[in-house]
C-alpha cells in the first residue's frame, strides 16, 4: 500500500503540477482567442439565455423550445444548475481559504485569470457536448468528452474516450463522494456535534432518494437547491463585507498588489513568492469551476436545445458564477479579516473569517453551507460517473453503479481517506488530459459553429460541417 501510495504520489504531482496547469491554461487561452473575447463579450446574452431556458415549452418557434422527449430530458436553466450542483462545492469554501494561505492574496487575482480563460473552455466544452450527443438505448440524451471524441474524432479516438470515462467514473466515487460525506461529517461533528455515521446516514438517503431518481430527478433537486444555496452563500458573505466595508478596499489592494510581488512572512503566514500566487491561484481556480476537466458537458449533453452554441453561452456562466462570484465572496471575507495571518488553512479559515465578523453564528453558517455545496456535488457527480459508467459498460450498468455510489456515502464519512483522496485527486485531473486533447483538435468546429450562430446561419441537427467530412 506505501508503495502504491507513492506511485500515485508521485503521479499527482504531475497531474497537478505546472505542466497540467499549463496546458489548462493554454488550450483556454488558445479557444479565448480563436473565439475573439466572445466569453467575455457576450456575458450578458448568456445570462438573458439562461433566464429564458429556465422551461422550455414545446411548441414555439424557436428552436430551443422543443419537447424533450425529442431534443433532450431538462431544460437549458436545470442543465446549469446541474453542472453548478457538481461545481459550487467545497473548492469554494476550502479551496479558496486554501489557494490565500499558501499563494497570499495574490492568488484571488489568478483565481479570476483563470475563470476568465475557462469561460472559452467550459463554452467549447458545452458546445460540442450537445453537438455530438447521441441518445442511448433508453431514449435518454447522453453526451460529455467520451461521446465528442467518439463521434468528433472517430473511432480511431475511441480508447481515448474510453480512458476519459475510467478516469471519471473512479474519479465520481472520491471527489464526488466520500470525499464530500467526509468533509461534511467533520464539520457537523466539530460545529454541532453530530456523529460522523448520523451524517453518513442522513446523506446516503436523502441523496438516495435523487440519485436512483435519474437525471430528471437529479436536475429538478439542483433547479431549485442550487439557486437558493449560492443566492444564501452570497448573502452571508454580503453581510460579513458591510461589517468589515472599512477593510474591503484595503483587501483588493492586496490582491492586485501581491499577485505581482512576493510576499513576506507576517504572523503565522509564512510568506508566498509570485509563483506560489499564479500556481495555487490557478490550481484552486480550475478544482473549483472545473473548466477544462469535462465534467460539466456531461449535464449540458442532457439540456433541450437543438443550437449547441445557445447551450454553450449557457454553461460558461458556471465558471463565471461559481469563480468570480461565489470564490470572490470567500476571498473578501477572509482578507477583510486578520485571522489569514494567522496560519490557518481550508475550512477553518473562511469559517473563523466568518465569525470574526459575525461571532457565535460565522462558523454554523459554513458548517450548513459545507454541508449543502456537499450535498449537492454528490448529486451532480453521481450522474457524471454513471454516464462514464454507461460507456463504458452500457446502459444496464447504470442502476447498479448508482447503489454501488449511494453506498458508499456513509463509508466515506466515517473513513479515513487518505489514501481515497489522493488517488481521486489524481484520476480527477488525468480525466483533463483526453478532454484538452479533444478540445484542442475539434476547435475549429466550436469555431465555425459560433461564427455561424452570430451570423444568423444555424447549422442544424445532423447537418455536416467542414470539419466533420
Amino acid at each position: 500500500m506505501e508503495t502504491l501510495t507513492n506511485l500515485l504520489g508521485a503521479i499527482n504531482g504531475v497531474v497537478w503540477g505546472p505542466i497540467m496547469l499549463v496546458l489548462l491554461l493554454g488550450v483556454g487561452i488558445y479557444l479565448q482567442i480563436g473565439l475573439k473575447l466572445m466569453p467575455i463579450r457576450k456575458l450578458g446574452v448568456g445570462f438573458k439565455l439562461m433566464w429564458q431556458g429556465r422551461a422550455p415549452k414545446p411548441g414555439k418557434a424557436d428552436t430551443d423550445q422543443v419537447s424533450a422527449e425529442k431534443d433532450g430530458e431538462i431544460s437549458p436553466f436545470d442543465a446549469l444548475m446541474t453542472a453548478l450542483s457538481a461545481t459550487i462545492g467545497t473548492g469554494n469554501i476550502a479551496g479558496v481559504a486554501t489557494a490565500i494561505a499558501l499563494g497570499g492574496p495574490g492568488a484571488v487575482f489568478w483565481m479570476w485569470i483563470t475563470a476568465l480563460v475557462g469561460m472559452a473552455t467550459k463554452f467549447a466544452e458545452a458546445v460540442l457536448a450537445v453537438r455530438y450527443r447521441e441518445t442511448d438505448s433508453t431514449g435518454y440524451h447522453v453526451g460529455g468528452p467520451m461521446f465528442y471524441i467518439k463521434n468528433g474524432l472517430g473511432k480511431k479516438w475511441l480508447w481515448l474516450g474510453g480512458l476519459f470515462s475510467f478516469f471519471g467514473a473512479v474519479a465520481a466515487f472520491g471527489i464526488g463522494n466520500t470525499v464530500q460525506s467526509n468533509s461534511v461529517a467533520d464539520a457537523m461533528d466539530s460545529t454541532f456535534g453530530v456523529p460522523h455515521w448520523l451524517t453518513g446516514v442522513i446523506i446516503m438517503v436523502l441523496a438516495g432518494a435523487v440519485i436512483l431518481g435519474g437525471i430528471k430527478r437529479i436536475a429538478k433537486v439542483a433547479g431549485k437547491l442550487v439557486p437558493i444555496m449560492g443566492i444564501a452563500y452570497v448573502v452571508a458573505g454580503l453581510l460579513v463585507l458591510i461589517v468589515n466595508a472599512s477593510q474591503i478596499g484595503e483587501a483588493f489592494g492586496l490582491i492586485f498588489y501581491y499577485a505581482f510581488n512576493p510576499m513576506a512572512a507576517a504572523g503565522g503566514f509564512a510568506g508566498a513568492a509570485v509563483m506560489a500566487a499564479i500556481r495555487f491561484g490557478v490550481a484552486r481556480g480550475i478544482f473549483s469551476n472545473e473548466a477544462g476537466l469535462g465534467s460539466a458537458p456531461i449535464a449540458h449533453a442532457a439540456a433541450q436545445t437543438k443550437n449547441p452554441v445557445r447551450q454553450g453561452l449557457i454553461a460558461m456562466l458556471g465558471t463565471f458564477i461559481d469563480t468570480i462570484i461565489v470564490c470572490t465572496i470567500t476571498a473578501l471575507v477572509i482578507l477583510t479579516s486578520t485571522v489569514w495571518i494567522d496560519g490557518e488553512a481550508g475550512a477553518s479559515l473562511t469559517a473563523l473569517s466568518f465569525d470574526a465578523a459575525l461571532p457565535g453564528f460565522g462558523n454554523q453558517i459554513v458548517a450548513v453551507a459545507l454541508a449543502v455545496f456537499a450535498f449537492t456535488t454528490i448529486l451532480g457527480w453521481s450522474f457524471y460517473g454513471e454516464k462514464c459508467c454507461q460507456f463504458l459498460f452500457g446502459t444496464r450498468s447504470i442502476m447498479l453503479y448508482r447503489v454501488l455510489f449511494v453506498l458508499a456515502i456513509p463509508l466515506g464519512a466515517i473513513a479515513q481517506l487518505g489514501f481515497i483522496w489522493l488517488m481521486a485527486d489524481t484520476f480527477n485531473a488525468m480525466m483533463a488530459i483526453p478532454n484538452l486533447i479533444a478540445l484542442a483538435l475539434l476547435s475549429p468546429v466550436v469555431f465555425k459553429l459560433t461564427r455561424d450562430y452570430f451570423a444568423g446561419k444555424e447549422v442544424l441537427p445532423g447537418e455536416a460541417l467542414d470539419h466533420d467530412k
